[in-house]
């Protein structure tokens, strides 16, 4: 299976929370990384446990409805960003996806939250406010 259409499918089905389907999709021993937290998360089973077991303040899972913004790919790497709103907080995450023989084997991610990072004022005068897509 093409780079682009492994990423597509993993998202689909992290959104499906189908935690095998995931599997079937990671390498044992990919590695992904989340520079924002300052983690690395290394083989399949630490990945879609991490995916699986995350939950919400309210004990619920946090893995809500997945929308892929954009997808690209270039050979082996696939860059996705996709928008996962929950009830307390709208969460973005900019993926950049290592694909080989039709498992990811890597991953850096960037999540954050619209508005996580406050613009400084002082910057005021040369922008201009970003609306939500």
């Amino acid at each position: 299976m093409e780079p682009l259409k492994v990423v597509a499918r993993l998202w689909e089905r992290i959104e499906a929370r189908d935690w095998d389907g995931v599997a079937g999709l990671v390498a044992e021993d990919a590695v992904i990384e989340w520079p924002v937290s300052g983690e690395r998360i290394v083989g399949r089973a630490n990945f879609v446990a991490v995916l699986r077991d995350e939950e919400d303040d309210t004990g619920g899972r946090s893995v809500g409805s997945v929308e892929v913004l954009r997808i690209l790919a270039d050979g082996d790497l696939v860059v996705t960003e996709v928008e996962i709103p929950e009830d307390h907080v709208l969460y973005r995450a900019v993926s950049l996806w290592t694909v080989r023989g039709g498992q990811v084997v890597g991953a850096r991610e960037y999540w954050t939250s619209p508005g996580q990072d406050p613009a400084p004022r002082w910057r005021a005068v040369y922008v201009e406010p970003l609306v939500a897509d």
